[in-house]
């Protein structure tokens, strides 16, 4: 397997890690957050939010949102993974990106090329659209792997 291909670095000073490094996974429930924020920091609001929307706009924050447990309300979520010919990855993804349930996809160096995580009301909803984006794109190799038990681990990164 190759390695994946270098991603262009962005200047993060000590104020911008400390920023992400609070945010990860303690994003405060409140009517002002990032003041918030800017309290525990020692920093001002205006200050938090254009540094925010400055790692937003370079792409080293994809989004800020909650994440919810599939099942916990009605939901099931599963990993997909399809053989997708090189010439049709892009009109591949394009069609998968169009499904509401579809919360991120990405591709891997692999026979099963790319990846997709999907969620519905049931699993025979996945499996309907599954088929769906089959018949739209003449991919037939498409793997529906629902996970049997969840191993969750929070996920923080020192910044």
């Amino acid at each position: 397997m190759k390695s994946p291909e270098p991603v262009d670095k962005i200047h993060l000073d000590d104020v911008d890690r400390k920023i992400l490094n609070r945010i990860q996974s303690d994003f405060p429930i409140s009517s002002r957050p990032y003041m918030s924020i800017a309290e525990d920091l020692h920093l001002s609001e205006q200050d938090v939010m254009a540094r925010l929307t400055r790692l937003k706009e370079n792409g080293i924050i994809r989004r800020i949102g909650g994440n919810f447990v599939p099942e916990k309300l009605g939901y099931v979520s599963t990993l997909c993974a399809a053989r997708v010919p090189d010439d049709k990855i892009e009109a591949f993804t394009g069609v998968v990106n169009q499904y509401s349930g579809v919360t991120h996809n990405y591709q891997r160096d692999n026979d099963f090329n790319i990846w997709f995580t999907f969620i519905a009301e049931s699993a025979a909803e996945i499996e309907k659209n599954l088929k769906d984006i089959s018949e739209e794109t003449g991919v037939a190799d498409i793997l529906n792997l629902p996970a049997s038990r969840v191993y969750k681990i929070k996920a923080q990164f020192d910044v």
